[in-house]
């Protein structure tokens, strides 16, 4: 409720100020482009948290898939499929080191991903340079692909957004309907419990570190079709726009609570914030101060809700009957 409301009044909000040309199919292209990407990355960014993790090296992975697949199928001369492919390999393989790290060491993963940023970061500037002396690397995608991954549909829309929308429904079936969503859920909550239930904890991190790195490669592919090329630094904002949109969606930093409609609400909140400064008219700086006071808001609103849902909760009305 707390996510809805904000999208809510954010919606509202911009279009009393945004004009006309906030609704305008460019306007709505723009954000609803943003938002879709954003979920791409931020639903199993969200997984990940409801299990109690973070990961921080979702923007390298971005930039490592795309420079991978550029490298790959452009300078390398392989088919696009197989530059499709060794990219998602970069993004499951980097959520498998981080997960083995995280469940083997027991490191906090805020520190192995924020290394592995930095890691994957250095390594992709420094074999883009060295295979071709520079951080921009051009590619002809295939056309299949480029309907698939780097369209625009009506001129306007992203095709990003239908991959979006098919990844929400898939995880929050998974989520919400099987025992690997119990899994998630109880590994938040409490992770030495579920390790005494029986729950795999370090399999099924291991795989939720994996689905943030193919997220987080969809998303480079996408961007390497869309834009005909990769660049190194490409990606690095989605580090802690993925987190923001997570939060303002209701998943507690501290794991245990969450939801993919959260989730998705928190993404469109932060793209209508991101984009509608500029159909305001006003300067575009004032954009971190609002989502910055709508993150603290977001926190402040998810947590009175939760509050009144537990405190009105079937527990609490058979303890006051037995009374």
């Amino acid at each position: 409720m707390g996510a809805l409301a904000g999208t809510v009044v954010v919606f509202v909000f911009f279009t009393i100020f945004g004009g006309s040309q906030f609704l305008s199919p460019g306007g709505t292209g723009s954000w609803l482009n943003i938002a879709a990407e954003l979920a791409i990355i931020a639903l199993p960014v969200g997984l990940l948290m409801i299990a109690g993790e973070f990961d921080l090296s979702v923007g390298s992975v971005v930039a490592a898939s795309s420079v991978t697949l550029a490298l790959v199928s452009g300078p390398g001369g392989m088919p696009i499929f197989v530059g499709v492919l060794a990219a998602l390999l970069v993004g499951a393989v980097t959520g498998f080191v981080n997960g083995l790290i995280v469940s083997r060491s027991k490191v906090p993963s805020f520190i192995v991903t924020l290394a592995m940023q930095f890691a994957l970061a250095g390594l992709t500037l420094g074999i883009a340079r060295l295979l071709t002396g520079s951080t921009s690397i051009p590619v002809t995608p295939d056309p299949f692909f480029k309907a698939v991954f780097g369209t625009l549909i009506a001129g306007q829309f992203e095709v990003a957004i239908i991959w979006a929308v098919v990844i929400a429904l898939v995880i929050a079936w998974m989520l919400q309907m099987t025992k690997y969503g119990n899994w998630i859920f109880a590994i938040g909550g409490d992770t030495d419990s579920a390790r005494a239930a029986g729950i795999p904890v370090p399999k099924v991190k291991i795989g939720l570190f994996m689905a943030t790195g193919l997220g987080a490669s969809l998303i480079g592919i996408i961007q390497t079709m869309l834009y005909n090329g990769a660049q190194t630094g490409v990606g690095q904002s989605f580090v802690f726009n993925s987190i923001i949109a997570v939060v303002v969606g209701g998943v507690l930093l501290t794991g245990g609570y969450g939801s993919v409609v959260g989730v998705v609400l928190g993404c469109l909140t932060f793209a209508i914030v991101n984009q509608g400064i500029y159909y305001t008219g006003w300067n575009s700086d004032w954009a971190s101060l609002i989502l910055g006071i709508l993150l603290l808001a977001a926190v402040l609103m998810n947590n009175t809700f939760r509050r009144l849902a537990l405190s009105s909760g079937p527990s609490r009305s058979t303890a006051k009957k037995g009374a």
